[in-house]
């Protein structure tokens, strides 16, 4: 069942799923969503300098990309087919017995912006800075400004959940504070660990 906005208000006062800076209840909360603002830094790919990402290999991921911050309240522009990390500025905490969607706002998304290509999907027991897979497919630059409504998340109630995501999971991105290149790299040095060996 998706949590209506009269739910998620009770489940954010009661402290079940919380938001760091808080959310406007007035403003961030829909119908049966919660919108979330954009943070004011991105992760940019420096695709000039490296041929070929592997992301099994032995090789330092956030080399490959820069991490920019926007200060005195100046845009990051997003040209067209751009492909950059950013982040929610609010931290989430998401309980075991709930589990999110992340998607765009369509008001963006008709400017052609696209806020994830995969990571729609938000565990059980995540807590952290939603990384956000941002691009441009629209012929038009356009501006994104820290603490804009970038996307919305919608809860939905789950099971009883045995293995929640974090630490026993291997989980990469528990607490996660900023655009979080990927870790797939710790998917083999996670299972090479549970069968005790060396990746």
């Amino acid at each position: 069942m998706i949590l209506s906005d009269t739910m998620l208000i009770e489940a954010i006062q009661a402290g079940r799923v919380s938001f760091d800076p808080p959310v406007d209840l007035h403003v961030q909360v829909q119908p049966a969503s919660v919108d979330l603002r954009l943070g004011d830094s991105f992760r940019v790919y420096n695709y000039a300098q490296h041929h070929l990402i592997d992301p099994t290999q032995d090789v330092d991921l956030d080399s490959i990309s820069e991490l920019v911050r926007q200060e005195d309240g100046k845009p990051f522009i997003l040209h067209p087919g751009a492909f950059v990390l950013g982040s929610t500025l609010e931290y989430v905490r998401i309980p075991v017995n709930l589990v999110g969607r992340l998607e765009g706002r369509s008001s963006l998304g008709r400017l052609g912006v696209v806020v994830h290509s995969t990571a729609g999907f938000i565990d059980c027991g995540f807590e952290g800075n939603i990384t956000l897979e941002i691009s441009n497919i629209g012929k038009i630059p356009v501006a994104l400004h820290a603490g804009m409504r970038i996307c919305q998340l919608t809860l939905l109630e789950t099971g009883p959940v045995a293995r929640p995501y974090g630490p026993l999971r291997g989980s990469k991105y528990q607490g996660q504070r900023e655009p979080t290149p990927s870790r797939l790299r710790k998917d083999v040095e996670f299972a090479a660990a549970q069968n005790g060996k060396t990746p």
